[in-house]
C-alpha cells in the first residue's frame, strides 16, 4: 500500500467565501466524492484547512501500489469542471490509531 498527504488547491484564496453558485454545486461534489473514498477506506481522513492566507482541502489517502493517486484525484469533479487541483505529497509511513 502507499499513502499520500493531498492537498487541494482552489482556484483563488477566498474561494470558499465568494463561491458562484456552479462553484457551490462542485464543492458538495467535491465532498461527496471524498465521503464515498472515506468510506471505502482509500480516503483516511479529508477536511478544508481554513489558513488565514488563504484555505485549502488537505486529505490523506492509502491506495494500492497499483494505483495512481493523480489518476484517482483527477476524477474529482471539482477537478474535472477546472476549479482547482491536487498536489500530492508521498508519504513513507502512515500510522493510524485502532
Amino acid at each position: 500500500m502507499k499513502a499520500y498527504l493531498c492537498k487541494f488547491i482552489p482556484p483563488r484564496a477566498d474561494f470558499l467565501s465568494t463561491l458562484t453558485s456552479e462553484e457551490a454545486k462542485w464543492i458538495k461534489e467535491h465532498g461527496a466524492f471524498l465521503d464515498s473514498l472515506t468510506n471505502e477506506r482509500v480516503v483516511v481522513a479529508h477536511g478544508p484547512v481554513m489558513d488565514p492566507k488563504g484555505g485549502y482541502g488537505v486529505s490523506i489517502w492509502q491506495i494500492a501500489d497499483d494505483q495512481d493517486i493523480e489518476m484517482i484525484t483527477s476524477q474529482d469533479p471539482i477537478v474535472k469542471n477546472g476549479a482547482g487541483h491536487y498536489e500530492h505529497y508521498t508519504m513513507l509511513k502512515l500510522a493510524t490509531r485502532a
